[in-house]
């Protein structure tokens, strides 16, 4: 990247002026390269001389005067300068940043890819909802956090698996089950007692009301166990899942693979973790429970894994679920996707993989906080179905699948959100989300109109040294950004930078529409012509690049 070639070029130079004896010998540090505050500052600052003085024994501002001697500057860089107390500011050559369109042009579809991460294996498991009725807007925001992680990594150069976890085992699958049953029966006249800690929501009526309108009362003539247990393979296959599906869709959100957690209990695989776990003595039993001792690890408390009844715990499962994606499949990263109610999991899941040999580090859970939807002002509730929560897809279909991901990306995961539906509907420059599809639609409009007069869009003409104006600089150096803000996603797994990103490159772009006119009627000004329009088709394919890796459309005209 062209941050680490300005460090590179900085570290060269501290090396040489120490071999020359113009600076003492010492350890070099790490050089920080930053973009300024300030533009004026120029393109790129490093502050790294301030953190020598008592190396060196003299002034910052003597050290990077001493060091600038001694810098072999790549073509990119132009201008250098030494700012009290001991910054050094750099410029970029503008010639060369012009020429960069070229290379814009050149890699359209990948650019601002990086090989951070050489191929690594990294899972990212996602949205993973328990299976017991719609996805709800909390749940969207950790559907597009996850898939958008997954795409920032893969531009970074790994190579990513995004993954649905269905929980159809357990204590909560089994009272969805006997709740839909209830529901079905009593849809057939049969005074059968609701579960008393049950599922709800209209949505249970609706689906035993579909039930029953398909099948009838083949389940009423089946033993009641056998009867529970088919309808609610049914309910989750034909109903939760489907809908799950349809959600995600709408959401533009394909995953590589659903993996159920009832295969976890279906071979050996459950049997072959237990008697690890009791091997490096991390299992107890108590109370007529068997434990995991979490508190070996530095946790506060045992976790149970085999309940008093003989069945698996919860945590049983997310034993077993790591154990079959580090070791069986063989992830170098996983990456599971929380919601911050699980914050007090967090040591324990360390812990587990602590007693698997498996170093923590390579298990990532990001946490994200909770979601709140306002209008005018107020909170409100959108489901029409089960009066308890806001649905998503409820909520698509209001807002659109773009403007939902957008905003549900907008804020950093452990911020608190408030997803703002006036402004999410809103056709106009205050909606981010359509300010920065109307940038791309904007250039889409000026090659059409350029080809109907004549203008061959698609030719290799236009001197692009002629590009000097500011805003053209500007909008150039933001695409070459592109790059630095993937690298920032995928190091801090916040995604949320590419909103930031995407509005600055239609603000610069904007900017540049209003201060550069694209198409001359002067014959003499054709090359200069021709340069914009290809720097008018490379902004193009760079915003349909960032709102690509944002999982949103790239529209043609609004």
């Amino acid at each position: 990247m062209l941050r680490d070639q300005i460090a590179t070029m900085i570290r060269d130079g501290l090396r040489s002026a120490q071999k020359a004896g113009d600076l003492p010998s010492f350890a070099l540090p790490e050089v920080i390269v930053e973009e300024p505050k300030l533009p004026e500052h120029g393109n790129y600052s490093s502050p790294v001389c301030m953190g020598l003085a008592r190396f060196a024994r003299m002034a910052p501002v003597e050290i990077a005067r001493r060091l600038l001697t001694h810098v072999r500057r790549p073509d990119p860089v132009g201008e250098m300068e030494v700012v009290h107390p001991g910054f050094i500011n750099i410029r970029l050559e503008p010639r060369w940043i012009a020429q960069q369109v070229d290379a814009i042009l050149a890699n359209a579809e990948t650019w601002g890819a990086i090989d951070l991460g050489r191929g690594k294996r990294v899972q990212v498991e996602f949205g993973s909802a328990n299976p017991t009725g719609p996805l709800h807007v909390g749940f969207g925001r950790n559907v597009v956090l996850g898939d958008t992680i997954a795409s920032v990594l893969e531009a970074a150069g790994y190579a990513v698996q995004r993954e649905y976890y269905v929980n159809d085992a357990g204590t909560q699958i089994g009272l969805f089950a006997e709740s839909l049953y209830a529901r079905y029966a009593q849809a057939l006249g049969q005074a059968v007692e609701f579960p008393q800690d049950g599922y709800q929501g209209q949505y249970i009526r609706d689906w035993a009301e579909e039930i029953v309108a398909s099948a009838g009362d083949r389940f009423l003539k089946m033993e009641r166990a056998d009867a529970v247990r088919a309808i609610g393979e049914l309910g989750l296959e034909d109903k939760v899942l489907r809908s799950v599906r349809h959600d995600v869709d709408l959401l533009n959100v394909h995953y590589d693979n659903w993996f159920h957690e009832r295969t976890l209990y279906e071979g050996t695989q459950f049997g072959t973790i237990m008697r690890i776990l009791r091997q490096g003595d991390n299992l107890v039993e108590r109370e007529g429970a068997v434990w995991f001792t979490a508190t070996r690890y530095g946790v506060d408390k045992d976790e149970v894994v085999i309940r008093s009844t003989g069945q698996p715990g919860y945590f049983a499962s997310d034993i077993a679920y790591h154990y079959n994606k580090f070791v069986e499949r063989g992830f170098d990263w996983v990456i599971d996707v929380w919601g911050a109610d699980h914050q007090g999991h967090v040591p324990r899941m360390k812990a587990m993989m602590e007693s698997l040999d498996l170093d923590p580090d390579r298990l990532t859970l990001l946490l994200y906080q909770l979601v709140t939807i306002k209008q005018g002002g107020e909170d409100i509730r959108l489901s029409k179905r089960a009066g308890t929560l806001v649905e998503l897809a409820e909520l698509l279909n209001d807002a659109g699948p773009d403007a939902v991901r957008f905003f549900l990306l907008s804020r950093d995961p452990n911020s608190q959100m408030d997803f703002d539906l006036d402004l999410a509907r809103e056709q106009s420059d205050k909606n981010p989300v359509y300010y920065v599809q109307y940038g791309h639609a904007r250039i889409a409009s000026i090659l059409r109109k350029a080809s109907e007069r004549g203008w061959d869009v698609e030719t290799d003409e236009g001197d692009l040294s002629l590009l000097t104006h500011p805003s053209e600089l500007a909008l150039i150096r933001r695409m070459l950004a592109l790059e630095e803000v993937i690298e920032l996603a995928a190091t801090r797994l916040a995604p949320h930078h590419l909103t930031y990103y995407a509005q600055d490159l239609a603000s610069d772009f904007h900017s540049f529409y209003r201060d550069c006119h694209v198409l001359s009627a002067d014959p003499a000004d054709a090359a200069l012509s021709y340069a914009r329009l290809k720097l008018v088709q490379a902004a193009k394919a760079v915003l349909a690049r960032v709102l690509g890796l944002m999982g949103m459309s790239a529209p043609e005209k609004m």
